[in-house]
This record gives C-alpha cells, sequence and structure tokens, in this order.
C-alpha cells in the first residue's frame, strides 16, 4: 500500500511516498482505509528521530486519521465496513490503511466533512484529557492557553469557551490574536509586546494553564497560577529542564502536572476517546467548535507539510489527503 517512508532520521526532505506492506486488523482492531490525515509537532519530531513510536507501534509517522472501515477483527462490535470515522493513532496515520485498537475509533461529528474530521482526534483527546479529565476545568474559571491559534490551542480556546470559562490565550501576530478572540477568547495577549504573567495578576490568576512550552515558560506559568491553580505541561518546545519554585506553589496551594497521550495504555485512551465522543463531539456539532484548517495538501507534499509545521506560521491544522 501508499504510505510515507522515510530514509533516516532528519529534514523534510527524508520524506517520501513508497510501498510498504498493508496491515491486517488482529483481535479488537479495526482496519481502516484512510482518507485524510493530520500533521502534528510530534509528527516532525518522530522524523529527526526524537520521539520514537512506543512498542507494537507502526513506524510510519501519522497520529489521528480520517476514513471509512475496512475491516474488523475478531471480537469487534459496533462498526460495520464501510462506516465513516476517524481515529486516534499511536502511529501510521500517513498510510493508505491502518489499523486501530476499537477504542480509539470515533464517529465522523454531525456536520464535518470526512477530509476536516482528520484534524480533529489528537486535539481534542488532548485538550479533553488534560484541560478537564486532568485539571478540572470548570464553568467561570479563568483558563489560559500558550499558542491558541496553533492545533491544541484553537481547540483549547474554542472547547474552553463553549464550557464557560474565561479564555486567557498567547500569539504572536495581529492575525493570530483577532483568530483567537474569533474562536472565543476573552483575551488574546500578543506574547511579543505584553507580559502574560501580569495580564493574568491583573485578574485574579489563572485557575488552569496549558503549556506546550515546557522549560522556558515554567517559573512564569508558576507566578500566573491562581491561588489552587493547575498547570499541566504537555511539550517541551521550550526546553525540558527549567527551575521549579516549590515556595511559590506551596503558597498557592498550586500544582504542576505533566502528560503524554501517544504511550497511554488503550483502556485509557479508549475513556478519553468515550469522553471526547461524550462532550465534545455534541459542541463540534452544533457549529460552537470546528475544525481550523490552515492548508490542505496531498500526501506527496508531505515534505512541504513539514515545512509548513516547522515554519509555525500556519493557524490551526495542516491536513494530508489520500
Amino acid at each position: 500500500m501508499r504510505a510515507v517512508v522515510t530514509t533516516g532520521a532528519g529534514g523534510p526532505e527524508v520524506l517520501s511516498v513508497g510501498d510498504v506492506e498493508e496491515p491486517s486488523p488482529g483481535a479488537g482492531e479495526v482496519l481502516l482505509e484512510v482518507v485524510a490525515t493530520a500533521v502534528n509537532r510530534a509528527d516532525t519530531l518522530q522524523r529527526q528521530g526524537f520521539y520514537p513510536p512506543p512498542p507494537g507501534a507502526p513506524d510510519t509517522i501519522g497520529l489521528e486519521c480520517s476514513g471509512r472501515v475496512a475491516a474488523l477483527g475478531e471480537g469487534v462490535e459496533g462498526w460495520s465496513v464501510g462506516d465513516e470515522v476517524c481515529a486516534l493513532l499511536a502511529g501510521g496515520g500517513y498510510a493508505a490503511r491502518v489499523t486501530v485498537p476499537v477504542g480509539q475509533v470515533m464517529p465522523v461529528p454531525a456536520g464535518v466533512p470526512l477530509v476536516e474530521a482528520a484534524c480533529l482526534p489528537e486535539v481534542a483527546a488532548t485538550v479533553w484529557s488534560n484541560v478537564f479529565m486532568t485539571a478540572h476545568l470548570q464553568k467561570g474559571e479563568r483558563f489560559l492557553v500558550h499558542g491558541g491559534a496553533g492545533g491544541i490551542g484553537t481547540m483549547a480556546v474554542q472547547l474552553a469557551a463553549a464550557r464557560g470559562a474565561e479564555v486567557f490565550t498567547t500569539a504572536g501576530s495581529p492575525e493570530k490574536l483577532e483568530l483567537c478572540r474569533s474562536l472565543g477568547a476573552a483575551h488574546a495577549i500578543d506574547y511579543r509586546e505584553d507580559d502574560f504573567v501580569e495580564v493574568l495578576a491583573a485578574a485574579g490568576g489563572a485557575d488552569v494553564i496549558l503549556d506546550n512550552m515546557g522549560a522556558t515558560y515554567l517559573g512564569r506559568n508558576v507566578s500566573a497560577l491562581a491561588t489552587g491553580g493547575r498547570l499541566v505541561i504537555i511539550g517541551m518546545q521550550g526546553g525540558s529542564k527549567g527551575e521549579l519554585d516549590i515556595n511559590a506553589l506551596l503558597r498557592k496551594r498550586a500544582s504542576v502536572t505533566a502528560t503524554s497521550l501517544r504511550a497511554r495504555p488503550l483502556a485509557e485512551k479508549a475513556a478519553i476517546c468515550c469522553g471526547v465522543v461524550e462532550n465534545v463531539w455534541p459542541l463540534v456539532a452544533s457549529g460552537a467548535v470546528r475544525p481550523i484548517v490552515e492548508a490542505t495538501l496531498p500526501l506527496e507534499e508531505v515534505g512541504r507539510a513539514h515545512e509548513l509545521m516547522e515554519a509555525g506560521g500556519h493557524a490551526g491544522k495542516l491536513v494530508l489527503t489520500l
């Protein structure tokens, strides 16, 4: 089958489309015919050799997809061949077909085109699991997400606003700031001109912060927390080692949690996907939350898609179609 292959770790030039062996579904798995997949920052790290797939996952890059059910493994119920679905993957999305544990297969939200549905599973699962299942963001609380115009950011802004939080976010251009406001951010902060710590301090502090920067923002994030605040770190774009002021945490009775999604046990990922279908998909179907797609490219332009991801100028998601 057609799939993206790599010629070793490196830049986007190591990516090309070739032929690989087609998978077959095992017990409890679904085989999907992939219509589209989406590019995530983790994909670029895997390409560079820094983020290998967990044991048992395909070597092919790709953490989410949309498509149609092609075959069912032993014991799988609730799906039929031909059903249109989207799925959260541990790998393998950049391919014509992929096998998925049944618990990570989700229906396409009503009204969403199949191609656009490819960009929903990873961000929806990331935001739902971290902001709501882990940090327990409540209606009326203050929520800060960094990079509100990115893939995760656009989902976090919309979902938090739709569930009644007061949303703060950072972005680095007038266009991205305006996008964040249009998605429900009450406070869009230009990180080139303003200090988010000062903005949050004036408002009373953030109850929940979702951060993908890691080390470089650690101290400032703690400073921006309210009493009882919860900081959830999901990335290391700003480095992996920082200094944590435990005294500041104690004074605020605050917490810092670091999580990842890809290597979680299947039961945990299935529970997250159930939560997404129950709580997020109705908001998507109603139009309160929508996929934000910057560009759609054919699979053969995967190198170009990775260049766009690493350049950082895009808003929302980059989709690859098969």
